[in-house]
């Protein structure tokens, strides 16, 4: 899906190569994960919901008590992203992700709250902008359970349990894992937020339960959908009796899945609520 890394990125506002080094061991997120960054969809030289994917940043670095320079702006950001993506050739279709990270020095306790930001963009296939065909393979990862907590619906650099969970997707070949928090309740998986369909009522776990808050989560309960929306804890049991499963993110929109453990599922809402979400975009 994703391309080999182009030849620029933006390191703290300036284009560089992007095989130049610019991290020093002392970097803060490699030693502690102290950050949290933003995946985006360009497409035809556009941010998509860039109004939800600035919203959450600037409460992310608020959140994490970063003193955010009054120069950090959507407007500053997507000046440089358009750059970026004009420069390596993929404004037309991009994976883009703007990492954040606090100043280097300090042990847990940082010198100064300072953040420092890289910028890097990827093309995209095509294929992207369709929905799957062939339905994904969901199981559980068993080895984690994702926190609850006032963090734990930032997108942060710390992505270990994340990490081991694709690696256990990949290991017993299946193509996501669903994590689950402390109560064993779903709270996401590797890459999406998860919904179920119940008859004409879609349903997705509150941020409570310990899932990212994923913007084109956000984006779906605000749509204005020919079907019931709403957010309530969703048990392993739900997850088998449910009519539809569907995953979503902002790269890849909609995902159909097909099957988990040994429950099989069809389409026909997520072909809806596709459509709807491109005509929007």
């Amino acid at each position: 899906m994703f391309e080999v890394q182009p030849g620029f990125l933006v390191y703290n506002g300036k284009f560089i190569g992007a095989s130049e080094p610019i991290l020093t061991a002392d970097n803060r997120s490699f030693r502690y994960g102290d950050g949290c960054f933003e995946t985006m969809r360009v497409y035809q030289g556009r941010i998509l919901l860039a109004d939800l994917h600035f919203e959450r940043l600037m409460a992310s670095m608020n959140l994490l008590h970063f003193d955010v320079p009054h120069h950090f702006t959507k407007a500053y950001f997507t000046k440089l992203i358009s750059e970026l993506c004009a420069r390596n050739g993929n404004e037309q279709l991009a994976r883009v992700r703007l990492t954040v990270f606090r100043s280097d020095g300090g042990l847990y306790d940082p010198i100064n709250n300072l953040p420092n930001f890289i910028i890097q963009s990827w093309e995209l296939n095509r294929q992207i902008l369709e929905l799957n065909e062939t339905g994904l393979v969901l199981d559980v990862f068993p080895d984690v359970r994702k926190t609850s907590d006032k963090y734990s619906a930032i997108k942060s650099n710390n992505c270990l349990p994340y990490v081991m969970a694709a690696m256990y997707a990949k290991q017993h070949r299946i193509n996501e894992a669903v994590l689950l928090n402390p109560c064993g309740r779903v709270a996401d998986t590797t890459i999406a937020n998860l919904f179920i369909v119940h008859g004409r009522d879609i349903i997705t776990p509150p941020l409570s339960e310990g899932g990212v808050c994923g913007v084109m989560r956000k984006h779906l309960l605000r749509m204005d959908l020919p079907f019931s929306v709403a957010e309530k804890s969703l048990t392993v049991a739900d997850l088998e009796n449910a009519d539809e499963i569907f995953l979503t993110n902002a790269v890849t929109g909609i995902r159909w899945v097909s099957a988990f453990r040994d429950s099989s599922y069809g389409n026909a809402t997520a072909v809806i609520l596709h459509e709807l979400i491109h005509e929007g975009l």
